[in-house]
């Protein structure tokens, strides 16, 4: 009789651990799900358009970086990703565009072999360049969804060798207008801001990015910000992150040219334009789009530190944050 006593408690004891163990595999499950299911941008790139190092420069900064002593830095580039719906987007095209997609294929197990879509901001070279690698002599897309403003069209369509990407529907331009959100699909949607810029031959814009729980703005070009007739301030507490451009630290930074020539917020004025706001607020600004003279991609450096202790983040290549 107390055998059978005790053998009923043990099978009962061994049932309920079984119980127990499921329930912690159902819950870690579930954790995991919520994490690989939910959108999500990448950091591709922090650098200005030429890129870290710089070709031709003699400067400490550049040849630091081809004697090993300091990390090479990708042209600034976000990438979005959607685990569910396996689809890949790039915000950007830039000439590290090769890299940068192997990079954004790595994220999923079963990748798509070519872009969801390409969104462009403006016709410099750090920004739409990338677009040779879809050409036949390289990928050979197949009418890839490049979404651009009504001028950047133009100029794709108008110049070669971009009008042979066109003309072989190797891409599709997508058109977009100032200030109207489209969808890209059931949980991303993009609205495109035009930002002041010197335009030669395009306009410029900016993005604002929604998911299901999380938005993010990327300007990694304006002139400055008083020229904007937006407020940053107020374009800042619609987003959960804003990537902001970081070209220039400050004033001085090249000696030998006139920065009011090459206009853009300076740092130290974004830092100072923001530094009344709440530090949730200052805490969702991550600075790209870094000139190879630029402090601010020394590890270490004082700039750094100016830039922390004021409650302001950096972009780092490999960053991941949900949408």
């Amino acid at each position: 009789m107390l055998q059978q006593i005790f053998g009923c408690s043990s099978l009962i004891l061994l049932l309920l651990q079984l119980i127990a163990c499921t329930e912690e595999v159902n819950a870690l499950d579930d954790s995991q799900a919520s994490i690989t299911d939910q959108p999500y941008l990448m950091v591709l790139g922090i650098a200005q358009d030429a890129g870290y190092p710089q070709a031709a420069c003699q400067k400490n900064c550049c040849q630091a970086v081809w004697a090993g002593e300091a990390e090479k830095q990708l042209v600034s580039c976000l990438g979005l990703v959607d685990p569910i719906s396996n689809e890949l987007w790039i915000l950007d095209a830039t000439p590290d565009f090769r890299e940068q997609w192997q990079y954004l294929q790595a994220e999923l197990h079963a990748p798509p072999k070519q872009p969801t879509g390409v969104l462009i901001t403006h016709a410099h070279i750090g920004h739409y360049t990338g677009l040779m690698q879809l050409g036949r002599e390289v990928m050979g897309g197949d009418k890839i969804p490049v979404y651009a403003m009504a001028r950047m069209r133009y100029f794709v369509r108008r110049n070669g060798p971009w009008s042979q990407l066109v003309d072989l529907e190797n891409i599709r331009l997508m058109p977009m207008q100032h200030d109207s959100a489209f969808t890209l699909n059931e949980r991303l949607q993009v609205t495109p801001i035009l930002v002041p810029h010197r335009d030669e031959y395009s306009e410029t814009v900016g993005y604002r990015v929604a998911g299901p729980e999380y938005k993010f703005l990327f300007i990694p070009d304006i002139d400055k910000w008083e020229s904007w007739e937006r407020s940053l301030e107020e374009e800042l507490a619609l987003v959960d992150y804003a990537f902001l451009d970081a070209t220039f630290y400050a004033d001085g930074e090249l000696p030998n040219r006139d920065m009011s020539k090459i206009p853009h917020p300076f740092v130290a004025e974004t830092m100072e334009l923001l530094a009344a706001v709440p530090a949730v607020e200052r805490k969702k600004v991550h600075f790209i789009h870094l000139n190879h003279t630029n402090p601010l991609l020394q590890n270490g450096s004082a700039a750094q530190r100016e830039v922390e202790m004021a409650g302001f983040g950096l972009a780092a290549t490999g960053m991941r944050l949900p949408l």
